[in-house]
């Protein structure tokens, strides 16, 4: 999984971003864990916390951003530890009971492949919790995208275009997958979180520390600049200008038992 972050800008928005990672952890049921690993695990600090409720008797948090590892130290510990990798080719068969992946995997392409091999990674009985970002239908993920592919912006983004919404699958399509690959369990659901900001400026910060990064990795300084302010112009000849402003943001909740 590749992407430039900035731990600061996406810590704007703490708490909206934090309460899905405990609405998942609600999703998995007791059990004693030996190992447990959170892919994307970020800063660390939820890590820590799924840790230190469940009690695996050692936990991993493996993240593709050294900006944000390098925030982990503090949350460190003889049973807990942090080590940078990449999801996309990640797989490490029956080694984890506990497989923890909170707004990590919607940036990872081939997502039929890539729950084949957290199946593959997961020791009978382990069980599988992933919460992901489900809202690239939303104008600021439509118009992104859009303007990527026009000529202008996709030559500032040197031949690339933002296409990650087509990585994800359907709700149902989850579900199937999960069935297919064998589970014993699952539980697959669909949440909005309805997020009041005070206007709708409060729309781009919060994806210029998630989803507009793409952007700021691909582009100059000077480029990226440029596509930001055409960006909000463009976005806010959509969104209405409402004060406070509503946010509703859809996220995928996918539990999944392996087979014993």
């Amino acid at each position: 999984m590749s992407g430039t972050w900035n731990p600061n800008q996406y810590e704007k928005f703490k708490n909206e971003r934090s309460q899905p990672f405990f609405d998942l952890l609600d999703f998995i049921k007791p059990d004693t864990f030996k190992e447990a690993i959170d892919l994307g695990c970020g800063t660390g600090e939820l890590t820590r916390i799924m840790h230190d409720r469940f009690k695996p008797q050692q936990t991993t948090g493996m993240d593709s951003s050294g900006e944000m590892l390098a925030k982990t130290k503090s949350f460190s510990s003889a049973d807990l530890n942090f080590l940078q990798g990449d999801i996309d080719v990640w797989e490490k068969p029956d080694a984890y009971d506990l497989i923890v992946s909170n707004a990590a995997l919607q940036w990872s392409p081939g997502h039929r492949d890539l729950f084949q091999r957290l199946h593959r990674s997961l020791r009978p009985g382990g069980q599988l919790a992933v919460q992901m970002p489900m809202n690239h239908d939303y104008p600021t993920h439509v118009l992104s995208q859009a303007m990527s592919h026009e000529e202008h912006w996709k030559k500032a983004l040197g031949g690339h275009t933002y296409d990650k919404p087509k990585t994800m699958l359907t709700v149902e399509e989850y579900a199937n997958l999960i069935y297919k690959l064998g589970f014993q369990e699952q539980r697959v659901e669909l949440k909005v979180y309805g997020h009041i900001l005070p206007t709708r400026e409060g729309v781009i910060e919060w994806v210029r520390g998630s989803m507009l990064t793409y952007f700021e990795k691909h582009m100059s300084k000077t480029d990226y600049a440029d596509f930001l302010q055409e960006y909000q112009s463009r976005l806010f000849q959509i969104l209405p200008d409402d004060k406070p402003f509503f946010y509703p943001f859809k996220r995928v909740f996918i539990w999944a038992r392996k087979a014993t």
